[in-house]
């Protein structure tokens, strides 16, 4: 009986291990199909690439209110399907309280106050086989995120080095 519990933990090791190389892998090809030599987050269902480094010390926390700028991409294609940028006022709301889906809330967790990262999203951290608008069923996402507020903390991003703007 010891032998046989010691086989199943072995084989379960086994596959965990050979799941966590399969992971590293889909990680590194996205890095090298986009070029990128940035840092690489990957959490879950998100991966995230540091564009801009943040302040490294303010990080959300579940239930801030926060302000940020992005721009959303199909991952297949390329094209955008929604921007706060092209609305001129960046997006509010709750993280961590469903208010957004669940590779935001996952992604920007993770994020420090002015940080601008691209978030790779599959599509079951996303909006999954429903789709919904211009975003169809099964679609992985790419959002291109800038935090700029959480709670009352402002963030101070100049315009040079891709920020929006100098927030006063």
């Amino acid at each position: 009986a010891y032998s046989i519990l010691r086989r199943i933990i072995f084989w379960l090791l086994w596959n965990a291990e050979e799941k966590k190389k399969s992971q590293r892998h889909k990680t590194l090809q996205y890095n090298v199909q986009s070029g990128v030599t940035k840092a690489i987050h990957k959490v879950m269902g998100v991966t995230k690439e540091i564009l801009r480094e943040g302040d490294g010390t303010t990080f959300p926390k579940k239930g801030d209110k926060l302000s940020m700028h992005y721009k959303g991409t199909l991952a297949s294609n390329d094209s955008k399907f929604d921007s706060s940028y092209d609305r001129g006022r960046p997006f509010e709301f709750k993280i961590g309280k469903g208010e957004v889906i669940k590779g935001w809330d996952e992604g920007v967790m993770q994020m420090s106050l002015g940080e601008k990262s691209k978030l790779l999203i599959t599509s079951d951290y996303g909006y999954g086989n429903q789709g919904v608008g211009p975003i169809p069923p099964n679609a992985d996402l790419v959002f291109e995120v800038e935090l700029l507020k959480i709670g009352d903390k402002e963030a101070n991003i100049s315009s040079e080095g891709g920020g929006c703007c100098t927030i006063q």
